[in-house]
């Protein structure tokens, strides 16, 4: 019910934290994936770890903003399994932090071109390639910050909130085509958190708002994409998972 052999993957932001894992864990269930990243050197590192590890993998540069490098991506990502492509993964992002007073416009814009404009290039991309016999998947990555809002990150804020927007939106556009689209809202230990990680105020704060009291490792999370790619979750469509330690109740 929850392996992946036969299917394609492509995955955004895969050189390192949760896409990496994403990667790993959908090549040990049988997938063959495309790992992408802005880093390429990052991302053929991943597949590289993935091939020693006898899983299928190549890799492939992708500023996901970029209409033509997502294209290709797809194709690529494509090639693998004969044409189609199963699984597409948004999860590449990026950070700016700064309270409103002092958010530049520029980087606002930057934010949100990356998480909500490249998961809307990407799953464009991919959409050719999707099969409509039920085995297609788009999966978001959205945040608690766009579930409830955050402090000194509206730019995230606002650009993980789009996302589910997208998210609903999408399924029930695709839903005729047997395309299944959500969203999963993770929290982990990653570069990504390592600002609030590494400041014992800032870490503080937020253990305190997860009720397990812990962070979760990048392995922990992306049990739940395999779910979301796999036959398990073929009836689940428009739906956002938090998988964040019980933030977000």
């Amino acid at each position: 019910m929850f392996e992946l052999t036969g299917k394609s993957a492509l995955v955004t932001g895969a050189g390192s934290g949760i896409g990496a894992s994403v990667a790993h864990a959908y090549a040990r269930a049988g997938a063959a994936v495309l790992v992408t990243d802005v880093d390429a050197d990052a991302a053929a590192a991943v597949a590289a770890e993935i091939t020693s590890a006898g899983g299928v993998a190549k890799s492939a540069a992708l500023d996901v903003r970029n209409g033509d490098q997502a294209a290709a991506a797809a194709e690529q990502a494509a090639a693998l399994n004969d044409g189609t492509l199963n699984i597409l993964v948004n999860n590449a992002g990026a950070i700016a932090p700064a309270m409103f007073p002092n958010l530049e416009e520029e980087d606002f814009r930057r934010i949100v071109d990356i998480h909500l404009v490249g998961s809307f290039v990407c799953s464009k991309a991919a959409l050719p390639y999707l099969p409509s016999d039920g085995s297609g998947r788009i999966i978001n990555v959205t945040s608690a910050a766009g579930l409830q809002g955050t402090i000194g990150q509206a730019n995230y804020g606002a650009a993980k909130a789009g996302i589910i927007g997208l998210t609903k939106s999408l399924a029930r556009e695709l839903a005729k085509k047997q395309i299944t689209v959500n969203a999963i809202a993770p929290l982990a230990a990653t570069k990504m958190t390592a600002n609030i990680r590494s400041n014992e105020k800032l870490s503080a704060k937020t253990l305190a708002r997860i009720p397990l009291g812990r962070w979760a490792e990048p392995d922990e999370i992306s049990s739940s994409f395999v779910f979301f790619a796999s036959d398990g979750a073929s009836y689940i469509t428009g739906q956002v998972l938090p998988v964040d330690g019980g933030t977000v109740i």
